[in-house]
C-alpha cells in the first residue's frame, strides 16, 4: 500500500478515505489519530490489525460538533453539555452509554463509548464530509510513544495507511484526558490537556481513577483507551525520577553510567554533558512538557542509549498528564525523592 500524503486543503480526499472504509492518519491538537469509520467493524478492525493492538481497548469516536452525540449516546446527562459548552471542541474525551448503532468493536464490548470533538478544523471538516464519526486512537504502533507530526507518525504507518493529513505539530502534545460520566462522581480515567483543576471548576467532585497512577493487573478490564497496557515506551527501558527538579537531576547525574540517556528540563541539561539528552521545556513550563515528551521519548530511537533517565513534572495541572505518560513509558518505574 502506498501512503498518500494530504494538506489540509484536501478534505474531501481525506472523507473520501474514511467513507470508503479507509485508514486516514488524522491531525487533532493532542496527537495524530489513526483514523476509520467508526460504524464499520471492518474498518474498525483495520486499526487493530495496523496498530498491533490489544482488542480489550476500547477507541474514541470523533465528531465535529456536540449536536452529534445524540446519534451515538443514550441517557445524555446536562453535565455532557456544560462539559461541551466549555472544552469542545478540544482535548476532553466524555465516556457515556452508547446506542445500539455504535459496534462492539469500538467499545471492546462495554456499553460505553468515548466521545470527543477535537481542535482541529480539517479534522472536524473531514468528518463531517464523511458523514460517520471517527473512531481513532493514536497514529503509532501500540506500546509505543504517540506521534505528533505527521513524519513521527508516518515512522510507524507508512505503508499501512491509505492517506495521512500533514496539520503540522500537534498544539497540546498529549492524549486528551477521558472522564466518565456514567459514574458518580465523574471520575477521571486518564489526564491529558484539560487538567483535573479545570474539570472540578465545572462539576466540583470529581474522583481519580486508580489507573491514572497505577498499573493496571491483566484480569481488569479497561474503561478506556490507555488504561491498561505499558504505552509510550521507547526501546529502551525507562526509570523516572520524581521530585524537586534539582534533587532529581542531581539524583540522576549521580546515577549515571555509560550509554545512559536523559530526558530533563532545559534548566539541567549542563549536568549531563557527554551523554545523550532530550529537553523538553524550563523546569516551571508544562505546557512545553506536555508537547515535547513523546517527541522526546520518540528521539532515543534513533539515539545509541541503552537506559533513559526521565525527570518527571510536578504531578499538577497539565502535569499530571505528563507525569502519567512517562509512568507508563517506564511500567512504573518510579524512584520518588
Amino acid at each position: 500500500m502506498n501512503t498518500k500524503r494530504l494538506t489540509t486543503e484536501d478534505v474531501t480526499q481525506g472523507a473520501a478515505v474514511i467513507a470508503a472504509g479507509g485508514l486516514l492518519g488524522i491531525p487533532t491538537e493532542t496527537v495524530y489519530g489513526l483514523g476509520a469509520n467508526g460504524l464499520d467493524p471492518n474498518a474498525v478492525a483495520a486499526i487493530f490489525a495496523a496498530k498491533g493492538r490489544p482488542q480489550d481497548n476500547p477507541l474514541i469516536l470523533h465528531i465535529p460538533d456536540p449536536s452529534w452525540l445524540e446519534r451515538y449516546c443514550a441517557d445524555i446527562p446536562a453535565t455532557a453539555y456544560a462539559l461541551a459548552r466549555r472544552f469542545w471542541p478540544g482535548p476532553l474525551t466524555m465516556i457515556l452509554r452508547r446506542k445500539a448503532i455504535v459496534p462492539d468493536a469500538v467499545t471492546a464490548g462495554l456499553d460505553t463509548v468515548g466521545m470527543r470533538c477535537p481542535d482541529c478544523a480539517v479534522t472536524r471538516a473531514i468528518i463531517a464530509a464523511a458523514g460517520v464519526p471517527v473512531a481513532a486512537p493514536s497514529g503509532n504502533t501500540s506500546g509505543r510513544p504517540s506521534p505528533t507530526t505527521a513524519e513521527a507518525m508516518l515512522e510507524d504507518m507508512d505503508g499501512k495507511i491509505d492517506a495521512i493529513v500533514d496539520g503540522g505539530p500537534c498544539a497540546v502534545g498529549v492524549e486528551s484526558t477521558i472522564l466518565d460520566l456514567t459514574a458518580a462522581p465523574p471520575r477521571l480515567l486518564r489526564p491529558g490537556g484539560v487538567t483535573l483543576e479545570q474539570l472540578r471548576e465545572v462539576l466540583g467532585e470529581v474522583s481519580v481513577d486508580e489507573a491514572v497512577t497505577r498499573l493496571m493487573s491483566t484480569n481488569e478490564q479497561p474503561r478506556a483507551p490507555g488504561m491498561k497496557y505499558r504505552h509510550y515506551a521507547p526501546k529502551a527501558p525507562v526509570t523516572v525520577v520524581s521530585g524537586e527538579p534539582e534533587a532529581a537531576a542531581q539524583y540522576i547525574a549521580a546515577h549515571l553510567e555509560p550509554g545512559d540517556g536523559v530526558i530533563c528540563f532545559n534548566d539541567y541539561v549542563n549536568l549531563f554533558e557527554g551523554c545523550p539528552v532530550e529537553a523538553i521545556g524550563p523546569a516551571d513550563d508544562q505546557e512545553s512538557h506536555a508537547q515535547h515528551i513523546f517527541e522526546a521519548l520518540r528521539a532515543f530511537d534513533h539515539k545509541d542509549a541503552t537506559r533513559i533517565w526521565a525527570q518527571s513534572p510536578d504531578p499538577t495541572g497539565l502535569g499530571l498528564a505528563v507525569t502519567n505518560r512517562l509512568n507508563k513509558a517506564a511500567g512504573f518505574h518510579i524512584i520518588k525523592l
